[in-house]
């Protein structure tokens, strides 16, 4: 792979040429995390062939460093890259640009190029700086071409039949993904509560100093087939409530609360089991104090931007103040990003994805143990979601009325309650039980939302203000 400083070789040169109109390529991919940034430039930074140059196809790993006209921090992204002399037409749409007498294109769109990968993961092959490496012990999938799935955002996947998903991670980060080492991890206690690790790419970055580290390219799991998020459902269940004249949440069909516990019973296992597997420790008071350093400083952070922060900035840091009541802090590795939407109903029950974390904070962040009640206030925050999104989808210039306002929070409450219920049942104790600790975590993440909603969807602006209200009255 060539470095910042390398001499271009292999298909490198031909890449070069594509970087300027990359500019205005990239702003239209569902996984650049930097919509709304004004790209200023595209440089290659990383590259290793995987085939040779004139293949038919031909597969190319490269590593991009997107500068931006605001002079912000440049952020580096991956890309899995094939060319042909000549492109189908069920190709065109991820066609990047020409070099030559070749096309190149993004490579996870072409099932040649994904059933090579697979190919290669199966054998335990390394070209170069590249490892496709099989995960011991485990049954390898059937060879064949994958299906891109189109509907994933800050990285790319490919489905192979009913077996297997290989999720490219397109952040290009130094050292290992936490998706891939927290799967491990989980497989190391025979975790029924992930989809099982099949086998990974793992490759080098350049350090900027001549040197490299190791970097996670992407991974391949179980793909959960015939399942169904937990996002879809829950709205699904919000929608036939709010649809009702007169009836309770309990008295709906599609009523949630059953699966919200099973829900709740599955994330306690996954806590138990990433404690037995990567260690506990018990934060002194020092340690609890710069928690809630880092929230107040979200907190700063938040309110330089949203007004409606600002002016309430002493009573939520008040509130975030109220982790330090905790006669000590248990931490621990956590998801760090959950969701209804991050977790899968399969018809043997609930499966948690996608633990890499918040993908725009730095990695030292992402895999610093922290208290379990991060991930439980982040469901809480998420049934609030549930709830809500519907009436901000239907109400636009004003609030929903007031009926369907108080539907919405007796769903919201009877779910979260639900999941503390099924939580309590594995964890052996109850969220709840810390109250001023769980509601730091809950509004320093609707504090969170508030800036990002503010930012990139304004009329879900409402939620996480609400949300945040309902925090700050009830300290």
């Amino acid at each position: 792979m060539t470095g910042p400083q390398g001499t271009p070789t292999g298909t490198a040169p031909a890449l070069e040429a594509l970087l300027p109109g990359m500019v205005d390529w990239l702003p239209t991919q569902r996984w650049f995390a930097a919509k709304g940034r004004d790209v200023a430039g595209v440089r290659l930074v990383g590259h290793q062939d995987v085939t040779a140059p004139d293949a038919e196809p031909a597969v190319a790993h490269a590593v991009i460093a997107v500068e931006f006209a605001d002079g912000g921090p440049e952020d580096w992204f991956q890309l899995l890259l094939g060319s042909r002399t000549r492109v189908s037409g069920d190709l065109e749409y991820a066609v990047i640009g020409t070099s030559g007498d070749r096309t190149v294109y993004d490579g996870l769109a072409d099932g040649e190029i994904s059933r090579l990968l697979l190919s290669m993961i199966v054998s335990d092959t390394s070209v170069g700086s590249l490892r496709f490496v099989p995960e011991p012990g485990t049954e390898p999938p059937i060879v064949g071409p994958g299906r891109p799935l189109l509907g994933e955002q800050s990285n790319s996947s490919v489905i192979y039949g009913e077996r297997a998903i290989l999720k490219l991670f397109r952040r290009a980060t130094a050292g290992l993904n936490p998706d891939l080492e927290l799967h491990r991890a989980l497989g190391s206690q025979h975790s029924r509560e992930v989809a099982p690790l099949l086998g990974a790419i793992e490759g080098e970055l350049s350090d900027g100093a001549g040197g490299t580290v190791p970097m996670t390219v992407a991974m391949l799991q179980d793909y959960a087939s015939n399942s169904a998020d937990g996002w879809s459902m829950a709205l699904t269940s919000v929608r036939d409530l709010l649809a009702e004249g007169d009836l309770r949440p309990d008295e709906v069909g599609g009523d949630f609360a059953g699966e919200a516990t099973r829900l709740g019973r599955t994330v306690a296992a996954v806590h138990t089991e990433l404690a037995r597997a990567l260690g506990t420790a018990l934060l002194d008071a020092d340690g609890v104090a710069a928690v809630a350093d880092w929230m107040l400083a979200r907190l700063d952070h938040a309110a330089e931007a949203v007004p409606e922060v600002a002016e309430r900035r002493a009573a939520i840091a008040e509130v975030l103040r109220g982790v330090t009541s905790a006669d000590g802090l248990l931490v621990h590795r956590i998801h760090g990003d959950l969701h209804l939407g991050q977790e899968l109903r399969t018809p043997r029950g609930w499966l948690v994805i996608d633990f890499e974390g918040e993908p725009s904070r730095p990695l030292t962040d992402r895999v610093r143990p922290d208290s379990p009640l991060r991930d439980v206030a982040a469901m809480l925050r998420s049934f609030d979601y549930a709830a809500f999104h519907q009436l901000a989808e239907w109400e636009t210039g004003s609030e929903a009325p007031g009926y369907l306002q108080r539907r919405a929070q007796e769903w919201a409450d009877r779910n979260r309650s639900a999941f503390c219920d099924g939580y309590t049942e594995i964890a052996g104790h109850d969220p709840r039980a810390d109250l001023a600790v769980l509601r730091a975590y809950e509004l320093d993440k609707a504090v969170y939302e508030v800036l990002y909603e503010t930012r990139n969807r304004p009329n879900w602006l409402p939620i996480p203000l609400r949300s945040m209200e309902r925090l700050l009255r009830s300290v």
